[in-house]
């Protein structure tokens, strides 16, 4: 029988480190300079009209998206607090030091490591069972008010790109790469790296926050 420290620091450890893989991902999709994630979207457009850096704003935007919790009636998790507090000062860290490629097979590469590893680091953190992000809880609540998780996503998401798009973020063929391929990499690896249901102390599938369903995740995606 594991001791039950054991487990609880297997899943501390796929929280943080899915959290951390999503700042420097994340990181990947800005520096490639073809447009990224729509929050992440929003959260450009923000930071120029601030002045702040990503980080911040991303820090800003999830006590935000918290504040919109309250009348849908969710509940944040560890996860949940945990994903508002660390993707933003990841995300900093490492824009610090990556470079930002100019040939063409770079920022394309760039692209492509920047959405695996989003999808990754979703599985990692949403399959360790504490808590969806606050983007995640938004539009799972928005669901249970009867919309569909794909339309309520679909919603929220076009609404953030239009308006981080008219404050000056950058949208552009990466963000069409990202809203195609997300999904399918994100049914991929969630259901691989998500911890057991059968292992002790940890939640039942069904039980489990919607969020850890495929159609339900960010960024996605975000965080």
């Amino acid at each position: 029988m594991r001791w039950a420290g054991d487990r609880v620091a297997r899943r501390a450890t796929r929280l943080l480190g899915g959290l951390a893989l999503y700042g420097c991902s994340t990181a990947l999709l800005v520096r490639a300079g073809l447009g990224t994630d729509p929050w992440t979207v929003l959260t450009q457009g923000i930071a120029r009209a601030t002045g702040l850096t990503l980080g911040a704003v991303v820090v800003l935007v999830s006590a935000g998206v918290f504040l919109l919790w309250l009348p849908l009636r969710q509940r944040p998790g560890i996860g949940t607090l945990a994903n508002a507090v660390l993707v933003g000062p990841v995300l900093d860290q490492a824009l610090r030091v990556l470079p930002a490629p100019h040939p063409w097979p770079y920022r394309l590469l760039f692209l492509v490591g920047g959405l695996v590893g989003t999808a990754v680091a979703t599985g990692l953190y949403v399959g360790a069972g504490w808590g969806p992000g606050p983007r995640d809880g938004l539009m799972t609540g928005l669901a249970r008010l009867g919309l569909s998780v794909r339309v309520a996503r679909t919603l929220v998401e076009a609404s953030v790109l239009v308006v981080g798009w008219l404050l000056g973020g950058t949208a552009g063929i990466g963000t069409a790469v990202y809203a195609v391929g997300i999904g399918p990499l994100v049914g991929y690896f969630l259901p691989r790296l998500a911890l057991r249901s059968n292992e002790p102390g940890v939640p039942p599938r069904d039980g489990h926050t919607r969020a850890s369903r495929p159609d339900a995740t960010v960024d996605s995606s975000a965080p």
